[in-house]
């Protein structure tokens, strides 16, 4: 894994140097191929140049994570976010506290982008996709907008790119990007969109022909998360009136065709800073972009507050769905790693998990079994031996030897190392194959060979 961040004044000019380092890929792990065909950092660098998760979150916390810090990316909401909450939960710290802690919080840029583009596009470059839809996609912004991307998908590039893009739009569109900054809080969201009334959402769950805008309102309170279902009111609800919960269930399933006829009600988390804004900004131009006629979006909105019986059965599709999902869940094969979210800790061992990072690692089996929660337990053993395994006595060894070859060969032909091989096959062959790109492939060969346990042979 790479880290990097730049810290910034609130008119974005930086503050100190950047932060840019590596984590060591531990023996358990597979590496995507395809994600280091595109990063080009290999395992190997990360072993010479990393440090262990525990050094990079003890480093992470005395240095990044200061008093009022906002974490601001680009679709970090939904990506770089729920890798740092697993990263801290397998390393015994809170996996939420990094982010509203000490006046700390996050935004995230893209959802910015997308309501910029649709309601105040002026100043601004915006790409299209070579079918001609739009696309919002940072690479090509910054190509676009000239900005120096030497590197996409490299962590510290990406980084000050954008920041390049968050000043641009600050510069161009001032009084939206310091609405949205001030709304970014999930109370302040909950009170635009609990008060009742139709408000402009930007998601990327709405179609790109209306630029991911639209129109929406309060359908009901989700009853497990801290948001809302909300309607779009592009649609006429009068036509899922009398549909029963299964055959709404039906409709609000995901569908790979994106024209496929889809029920138009979303889950709005109102802590992951949704971009929302009162209907009032949808001045005439926006009107004509976004396809909104404020007249129907008022008829829609009046028929859906007469539709009784209607939020029961959209609740009742909702538990539906949740529980399909679930099982779906949990007859995956799953480790103690990925268990994040099966419930939350108690106090005490939560408290308990700072004495267990600051022992000696000679004591973590003693700490460990004061733990309440069997997935801290199940941890103790893992964390030891991916940040210390120079500590492990020969019993010890002989148990994280054979979790690696349950994580890496288990499941025979699709084990984890036998599609790994199978890949790095496949891009082998791959027509146009550059140098460079020949180099990461051996290399990549290399380190699965190396993790490889003693009585496997295949892919060697």
């Amino acid at each position: 894994m790479q880290f990097a961040g730049q810290r910034t004044d609130m008119d974005l000019k930086p503050i100190g140097d950047p932060v840019n380092v590596l984590i060591k890929l531990t023996p358990d792990v597979v590496p995507e191929p395809d994600a280091i065909m595109i990063t080009g950092i290999t395992p190997q660098q990360t072993l010479q140049d990393g440090m262990t998760e525990a050094e990079f979150l003890k480093f992470f916390f005395e240095e990044i994570c200061l008093s009022g810090t906002v974490f601001l990316g680009f679709n970090t909401l939904r990506f770089d976010d729920e890798f740092m909450r697993y990263t801290l939960y397998r390393n015994f710290y809170d996996p939420y506290e990094w982010q509203w802690k000490d006046d700390c919080s996050r935004w995230d840029l893209l959802d910015v982008v997308r309501m910029t583009r649709a309601l105040r596009p002026e100043g601004i470059k915006w790409p299209f996709d070579t079918s001609g839809k739009p696309t919002n996609r940072l690479e090509l912004l910054a190509d676009l907008n000239g900005f120096d991307h030497k590197r996409a998908h490299d962590a510290l590039s990406d980084v000050e790119v954008s920041i390049d893009l968050a000043r641009l739009l600050k510069t161009k569109q001032p009084k939206l990007f310091e609405y949205l900054f001030n709304i970014r809080d999930k109370k302040a969201v909950a009170e635009l969109v609990n008060a009742g009334r139709p408000f402009v959402y930007s998601s990327g769950k709405y179609s790109s022909k209306y630029e991911k805008t639209t129109a929406a309102v309060r359908v009901t309170d989700h009853p497990k998360r801290q948001g809302a279902l909300v309607y779009d009111l592009r649609y006429d609800p009068k036509q899922y009136d009398k549909l029963s919960a299964t055959e709404l269930v039906e409709l609000w399933k995901w569908k790979k065709d994106p024209d496929a006829p889809r029920l138009p009600v979303k889950t709005m988390r109102f802590n992951c800073c949704p971009a929302v804004a009162p209907l009032g900004v949808l001045d005439a131009p926006s009107q004509e972009r976004l396809g909104i006629d404020l007249d129907v979006i008022k008829k829609h909105h009046t028929l859906l507050k007469g539709m009784t019986g209607f939020k029961d059965r959209l609740l009742e599709a909702l538990e539906i769905m949740d529980s399909q999902q679930q099982t779906s869940f949990l007859t995956d094969t799953r480790d103690v790693d990925g268990q994040l979210y099966d419930g939350f800790l108690s106090d005490e061992d939560r408290n308990l998990e700072q004495a267990f990072r600051a022992a000696d690692p000679s004591e973590f089996s003693t700490i460990a079994m004061g733990f309440k929660d069997e997935r801290l337990q199940a941890l103790a053993p893992l964390y030891k031996a991916r940040n210390y395994p120079e500590t492990l006595t020969p019993d010890e060894r002989k148990l994280w030897d054979r979790h690696c070859h349950d994580r890496l060969l288990g499941g025979g032909e699709k084990s984890a190392l036998a599609r790994y091989f199978a890949r790095l096959g496949q891009l082998a062959e791959s027509p146009g194959l550059t140098s460079e790109q020949g180099y990461l492939l051996e290399e990549l060969q290399i380190y699965g060979q190396s993790i490889l346990p003693a009585d496997a042979e295949f892919g060697a």
